[in-house]
């Protein structure tokens, strides 16, 4: 399994799991948020999602939760998740490709996505794949997970 944009595994039960291969472009020590002194970003391999260092698929099981799009840098959800600026279609498209071209098939790729700023439309005009199903969470519904499927020869 990869989650190609961990930050600090938020999403994860197990922020441990010995099956995960934890990869995010940054590093930070705890205290990075004063707010939050226990958060830390510490990815097995450090990389970026638009650019991953593995062989075509390579994994049946891969995460992606982009950065933000247009989120201030030095808010929290900020420095948590990342934040993305300027012409961030695409970072988030061959990010995407990126994690799909490491995704095996029979293979699924979940993907997460906050509407804070950017419509959840907007995003999914840029790949390629559709999702099969979702979900909305946050008080707001502005959180959409995403499930994609690759199947045999796709």
């Amino acid at each position: 399994m990869l989650d190609a944009s961990a930050a600090g595994r938020q999403m994860w039960f197990d922020k441990n799991h010995p099956d995960v291969l934890y990869v995010d472009r940054r590093t930070a020590p705890a205290g990075y948020i004063p707010e939050q002194p226990g958060f830390t970003i510490e990815p097995d391999v450090q990389a970026d999602f638009t650019a991953l260092p593995f062989a075509d698929a390579t994994f049946h099981l891969v995460v992606f939760d982009p950065p933000h799009a247009e989120i201030s840098a030095t808010s929290i959800t900020g420095k948590k998740y990342g934040s993305l600026f300027g012409d961030w279609r695409p970072v988030i498209a061959e990010g995407f490709a990126e994690c799909w071209r490491v995704l095996a098939a029979p293979g699924t790729l979940i993907f997460k996505w906050n509407e804070a700023a950017v419509s959840i439309k907007e995003v999914l005009d840029l790949f390629d794949a559709k999702p099969l199903f979702g979900h909305t969470t946050a008080k707001s519904g502005s959180t959409k997970w995403m499930t994609f499927y690759k199947g045999i020869g796709g």
